[in-house]
């Protein structure tokens, strides 16, 4: 089945996590993607985390859909191999340091001028412009100054991070929709190509909701607060009587007289001073404080059946143990059964978003090394013994 972004051409020159996460997104839903590795051991991440027979599992997954073509970027032949892919490419994305691509001849200017429609998507630590743009930025810096792990940890507690890489993986959901845009855009005929200029730091901050209005106005800084959400009562993490902990949101107006009718406390789903959040928040200690007092008298499958059935939002927290064993993960096709390339079967995440009509598939898992280069060079019009003379020379492998 064809996927949505069937025609879109895309090179991808970067490594780890946010540039090639943005590129399987956008290889999900049916893009050409071809990813540019350098000879040896091309990508890093093929040797990140958990092995199988030497390759990383989270490299099968990272790169999914995508060919691999191995380019000595050190070579001027291999920068005119480059060029030549992104004559009728649509979209270039890359995380290189700022100002790199141009030391190699592959800036903006250049590429531009050779190819008005394509994007250049730039995903960096800091951006491409300002004071801090030529430090190096990975995204555990960009969690720490877009403001998230300020946020992130138990009340009075060190400053935590969530266990993934979660500013690289919100930079790379950010280039794609500058991608999207801007390509979008050239497809209508409104313009040609731009910079879509994507800065860790700033992805995470686009997510710090009202953080600076609030500082600004009224001098307030949101600190850590544990499991709860700062504000937005009642929305926390509760124990259970079994050793488990439950999450509860139930911080619209209805939702919350549904949950405290339902732990026994309609005095408290009644009471006019707990009628809007505003109210709700000035007393949050004492709301959480009845909701745990019920969650603690009653097991984890017990509490999650009462809030079921009065319509209250509740679940418990999942381990990768329990996101497996799942029936509506599995109903989802969230957990597809993948073949590696010796044959092992092992389960992959499926694909999100769910499209009615040109839904994403996985066509086949990330590439060994090189693996497409042939092909790729073939598609450009060179011969084989054009090819076997540039590997003779290293410049490609």
């Amino acid at each position: 089945m064809a996927g949505p972004l069937q025609g879109i051409k895309v090179i991808e020159i970067g490594t780890l996590i946010a540039a090639p996460f943005a590129a399987r997104l956008m290889a999900e839903f049916g893009a050409e993607v071809i990813k540019i590795e350098a000879p040896g051991e091309g990508d890093p991440i093929r040797k990140w985390r958990k092995l199988h027979k030497g390759t990383s599992l989270w490299w099968y997954l990272q790169s999914r859909n995508k060919k691999s073509i191995s380019i000595n970027l050190k070579a001027p032949e291999g920068i005119a191999l480059v060029k030549q892919l992104c004559e009728d490419a649509d979209v270039l994305i890359e995380n290189m340091k700022p100002g790199a691509l141009e030391k190699l001849g592959l800036g903006w200017d250049a590429l531009h001028a050779l190819n008005p429609k394509l994007t250049m998507v730039r995903i960096s630590g800091y951006g491409q412009s300002g004071p801090y743009k030529d430090r190096p930025g990975f995204g555990a810096i960009g969690e720490a100054m877009g403001g998230i792990r300020y946020t992130t940890g138990e009340a009075g507690g060190v400053p935590a991070r969530v266990g993934v890489s979660l500013g690289d993986s919100l930079a790379s959901l950010h280039a794609v929709m500058g991608a999207l845009m801007s390509v979008l855009r050239v497809k209508m005929g409104q313009g040609d190509g731009q910079v879509v200029d994507v800065s860790l730091v700033e992805s995470v901050f686009n997510l710090m909701e009202s953080l600076v209005p609030e500082y600004d106005l009224l001098g307030h800084v949101r600190e850590r607060s544990g499991g709860a959400l700062p504000g937005i009562a009642p929305s926390n993490t509760y124990p259970t009587r079994d050793g488990s902990y439950v999450v509860i949101a139930g911080n619209s107006n209805p939702i919350y007289k549904r949950l405290m009718t339902a732990i026994g406390r309609a005095d408290m789903a009644e009471d006019p001073q707990f009628a809007q959040n505003d109210g709700r928040a000035a007393q949050e200690k004492l709301i959480d404080a009845a909701i745990a007092g019920w969650t603690s008298a009653h097991t984890i499958d017990e509490v999650l059946a009462v809030l079921e059935r009065a319509e209250v939002p509740a679940g418990r927290i999942y381990s990768v143990k329990d996101i497996v064993a799942d029936p509506h993960y599995q109903a989802r096709g969230m957990l597809l059964d993948t073949e590696l390339p010796d044959g092992v079967h092992v389960k992959m995440p499926g694909i999100v978003p769910k499209l009615s009509e040109t839904p994403g598939e996985v066509r086949w898992q990330g590439p060994t090394l090189g693996q497409h280069t042939d092909d790729v060079l073939a598609g450009l019009g060179l011969t084989e013994a054009q090819v076997a003379a540039l590997r003779e020379r290293g410049v490609v492998a």
